[in-house]
């Protein structure tokens, strides 16, 4: 059985809208050790997984025709490559699903990751970001948390500057991470950054080896709120969000769906992943939602 490797890339895996964003400019700030906010768009935290331009210059080899499957066959050795030739620390948002190939190997290969930084969001607020980041209606939005094949850029006839991103459900892209084998992971619920920052930040910093004085993490915290960052993207366009969307870091809030959802919305969540949401603590064994004031990060 395959196992962690120290020189490793860092995952930072979460399904879409849950705090991934956030969390890279958490990273940045503290690295950065600087009293001002870094700039949103100069996170260069590390290249996202399904960057075409990383994968194809690590394989060296032109990706362009080749079919999603053909390509999805080579992304192992690609990061594997690039774990042992990077050369440097740097934390890699992902959003594709933990899945595994025809030939039973996983996407993401244990051997070629130092640890995974799991970030999970209440899916009945992320049915609202999604809305947002989709310009889709929250019916459409509640469609694609449950839909087993959901992904991105998975179209046939223009070549995308990311690969096919595998997400499934939200349950399921959860699950494919809380239960992969031999990964080393710290999983993080968007909720315990927001209530308890300090916390929970310094868990994310400890797992990524990000070594940091209570001071400095309380500044890369501080400089990473969400007005902040609201301030930044008004004055300069956020680069990396869709080209339809008007404003990426919207709210930023817990528990906006109480304002947004329908009841029938709400139990349409609800029942689509009622054994996820019970096991992360979302809602209690009656289906009813809860507060989450008193959640922890969790290692698993």
């Amino acid at each position: 059985m395959d196992t962690p490797n120290d020189n490793g890339l860092f995952w930072l895996a979460s399904y879409p809208k849950s705090g991934n964003t956030w969390t890279r400019t958490f990273i940045a700030n503290l690295l950065s050790d600087s009293e001002q906010p870094v700039d949103i768009n100069a996170l260069q935290t590390g290249a996202i997984a399904s960057s075409r331009e990383w994968v194809s210059t690590a394989l060296g080899i032109d990706i362009d025709e080749l079919s999603h499957d053909e390509v999805d066959q080579l992304r192992p050795a690609a990061y594997r490559w690039l774990a042992s030739n990077a050369g440097d620390d740097a934390y890699h948002k992902i959003h594709d699903a933990y899945t595994y190939l025809s030939d039973n190997q996983p996407l993401i290969p244990v051997d070629a990751t130092r640890g995974a930084l799991v970030i999970v969001r209440n899916p009945l607020d992320v049915a609202i970001s999604l809305a947002n980041h989709n310009q889709c209606s929250i019916d459409n939005a509640i469609e694609s948390l449950a839909n087993p094949v959901y992904g991105f850029c998975r179209g046939k006839k223009r070549i995308y500057n990311q690969l096919r991103q595998q997400l499934l459900s939200w349950s399921a892209h959860t699950q494919s991470w809380l239960s992969a084998p031999s990964l080393n992971r710290l999983m993080v619920r968007y909720e315990d950054m927001q209530q308890q920052p300090k916390k929970t930040f310094r868990a994310i910093a400890d797992f990524l080896d990000i070594s940091a004085t209570d001071e400095q993490l309380a500044n890369a915290i501080n400089n990473s709120q969400m007005k902040k960052l609201q301030a930044q993207e008004a004055e300069s366009r956020f680069k990396e969000a869709p080209a339809n969307t008007q404003q990426f870091f919207r709210k930023g809030i817990v528990g906006d769906w109480q304002n947004s959802l329908t009841d029938q919305q709400i139990a349409r969540i609800i029942d689509d992943h009622f054994d996820v949401m019970l096991e992360l603590g979302y809602i209690d064994s009656a289906g009813n939602p809860t507060s989450l004031i008193d959640a922890e990060a969790i290692a698993v």
